[in-house]
């Protein structure tokens, strides 16, 4: 389970498929590429989803197959998203 955390501090602008998240507690700014924003969209949208469910989940909202390859693709982002503190372990 993986959960988004609070926004009061943070300042989510996207452009299209891209954006930037700025975390006013660190001061950092963190540039979401596609597929990240759309998996960081995704655990927002359903903050208790295992990492198998937010795989198909994110396999739907974007329309591919969740493949094996994918699914490894999706742990590695929430590993990266949880490392910048953008995501948090529920």
């Amino acid at each position: 389970m993986t959960r988004v955390l609070p926004l009061p501090t943070r300042l989510l602008k996207n452009w299209g498929d891209e954006a930037v998240v700025y975390d006013a507690a660190s001061g950092d700014t963190h540039y979401l590429k596609p597929l990240t924003l759309a998996l960081y969209l995704t655990c927002r949208d359903h903050p208790g989803y295992t990492s198998t469910e937010l795989a198909a989940a994110l396999a739907t909202r974007l329309g591919m197959a969740e493949t094996l390859q994918f699914q490894e693709q999706t742990v590695d982002t929430l590993a990266s998203l949880r490392k910048v503190g953008l995501l948090e372990p529920a």
